[in-house]
């Protein structure tokens, strides 16, 4: 769903194999959950799905610790963020699998899982996350996430580049802190004066979506998380070092502070999940990172060539998964396989694996040859 897997970061996080998990788990969250409420499915699937929403704020934490952790490596040694070099790290890593989905799904209505897309426009600009209406724009709809991180992805070096030119970098963490607390601000607004007014109302879901749950100035959380961390471990080398020596306790905080996330957000939809779901799980996620990084942690140590397959391929799995099933609970169910059996939902990670693999290597792999290439020459 993101560029988390990018191997730009590779002599970052050579030895941090606790990312890999991570990243695998994050995707195959999001997965089982698409699949069970999007699909027909098994029930197991949407019951162990139903927290599996919360599989793309994981992806928010891991590309705000690792987008800033490059970024901060640059200030700390003194140099200047190339903002050219940056930017092209960014386009090349995403847009080329992006504007291939894009083409698909404007190109072959069938392929299409759900109704219609937002306008063109919208996925050109990254702004398709912005008033996206479910009813009558559902089809790609979970490009939204990718919005919000390019979104992010535009701001974060500009800002970067002001406060190191004011001198100002240490107060970054007074402007983290300040943009965490406007964030409960601005949905405990948004919810109490525009959603809950309209909530009970048929579709009143639809104002939820579109007020809460897709606008950047809502979904911060999980990407000043990431940012936080990365200062921390950075700036605070000292405070770091005592931090990471308690790993396995802080993947045992995680959990416990994930699931008190979860009973939070049992309605989603409620006041307490709208203001303070998305901060709990983003801070349990945020404790997950910690904890898979750190040296003393099991997830550090423990190398999984599965895990790094599928977080390698995390990016065009999440692009490209719903047509994928949708193409194929169509055709097989022509087969007379129950379109809701265990076999086909089988076949169908299968079939996403594979088509995640053929963009890795049709499109992924060449770009980033020319990508550094072209950065080489500059």
């Amino acid at each position: 769903m993101n560029s988390i897997q990018e191997k730009t970061f590779s002599k970052l996080s050579t030895k941090l194999y606790g990312l890999d998990h991570l990243r695998a788990f994050a995707i195959t969250f999001v997965f089982v959950f698409h699949y069970g409420h999007l699909f027909p499915s098994p029930q197991w699937i949407t019951a162990i799905g139903k927290f599996g929403w919360t599989g793309v704020d994981l992806f928010f934490v891991l590309s705000g610790y690792l987008i800033s952790s490059q970024l901060f490596a640059t200030i700390a040694k003194g140099k200047n963020i190339s903002l050219k070099e940056f930017f092209l790290k960014r386009f090349f890593r995403i847009v080329p699998d992006y504007l291939l989905i894009v083409a698909i799904y404007f190109c072959i209505p069938a392929a299409r899982e759900r109704g219609t897309p937002a306008p063109l426009w919208k996925f050109l600009t990254f702004t398709q996350n912005l008033g996206l209406n479910l009813p009558t724009q559902g089809a790609f709809s979970h490009a939204w996430s990718l919005c919000i991180e390019e979104q992010f992805y535009l701001l974060l070096p500009l800002i970067l580049v002001a406060l190191v030119y004011f001198k100002a970098i240490k107060k970054g963490f007074l402007l983290l802190i300040v943009l965490f607390i406007l964030g409960l601000a601005v949905r405990w607004y948004t919810y109490t004066y525009i959603v809950a007014p309209v909530l009970e109302d048929d579709g009143g879901w639809i104002y939820w979506y579109k007020w809460i749950y897709y606008p950047p100035w809502c979904r911060l959380d999980g990407l000043i998380t990431g940012v936080g961390i990365a200062a921390l471990f950075q700036f605070r080398p000292s405070l770091k070092e005592r931090i990471t020596k308690y790993g396995n306790l802080l993947l045992l905080l995680s959990i416990i502070m994930l699931a008190g996330a979860y009973y939070v957000c049992i309605e989603e939809q409620s006041f307490e999940a709208s203001v303070f779901g998305f901060p709990l799980v983003s801070i349990g996620y945020g404790l997950l990172v910690m904890g898979a990084i750190s040296p003393s942690s099991f997830l550090y140590k423990f190398k999984s060539g599965t895990a790094s397959t599928i977080a390698t391929f995390s990016y065009a799995i999440y692009l490209s998964h719903k047509i994928i099933i949708h193409f194929i609970q169509v055709q097989f169910s022509k087969l007379s396989i129950t379109i809701d059996s265990n076999l086909l939902f089988l076949i169908c990670i299968i079939a996403c694996l594979a088509g995640a693999w053929l963009m890795n290597r049709i499109i992924e792999k060449p770009v980033l040859k020319l990508r550094n290439k072209i950065l080489r020459e500059e």
